[in-house]
């Protein structure tokens, strides 16, 4: 997974080749593909290997709200001292538009990612720490989508993905607030 995640990072997907991969670790191409049977199969194990970075950024300390912002935080020093995961994510996100499988596996992904955002956010209202009115669901989506707008290569560059970061931390009340801070809308 470490060969096909670093040309995806070098090449992008296009740049992904097989045989390239299995003589980087060694083996032959029928063994590559005992494990890997398709392209998918080693895409996924792609995925899978990126997000076990973005898991690493979660703690179990504190409250759900704790866990949130210094998931938040580490996420964008993550993404600035490992470059090649956020190229890997944005160019797979890129090509998930043209590839029904790549979309299917980032979209498992991202559904996993926003279930552990809203289970901080409810365990948030639940202790008491953020509004009880707050929309988990709809702010689960908002630090998703964040998130991964930061991998897309114009954004991971960008001084917004600080502002946005910043700005959600004070909407969920997770830093001091310089002035009035905008709160997220209750919905049902």
């Amino acid at each position: 997974m470490s060969a096909a995640f670093n040309q995806i990072a070098e090449r992008g997907f296009e740049g992904l080749r097989t045989r390239e991969v299995a003589a980087e670790v060694g083996v032959n191409i029928a063994t590559l593909h005992y494990y890997f049977p398709t392209k998918e199969a080693l895409i996924r194990g792609v995925v899978r290997h990126a997000m076990d970075r973005f898991r690493s950024t979660l703690s179990s300390r504190g409250s759900g709200p704790i866990e949130l912002r210094d998931h938040l935080r580490a996420v964008r020093k993550l993404l600035r001292e490992e470059p090649q995961l956020g190229a890997v994510m944005g160019e797979l996100a890129l090509r998930s538009a043209r590839d029904e499988s790549i979309a299917a596996i980032l979209n498992e992904t991202y559904a996993a990612w926003h279930k552990t955002m809203r289970g901080l956010l409810r365990r948030g209202v639940k202790e008491g720490r953020l509004r009880p009115d707050l929309d988990s669901e709809g702010v689960a989506a908002l630090v998703v989508a964040t998130l991964t707008a930061m991998t897309l290569p114009t954004m991971a560059i960008s001084p917004q993905t600080d502002l946005a970061l910043r700005q959600l931390e004070r909407w969920l009340g997770l830093t001091p607030s310089p002035g009035p801070a905008i709160r997220p809308q209750a919905t049902d």
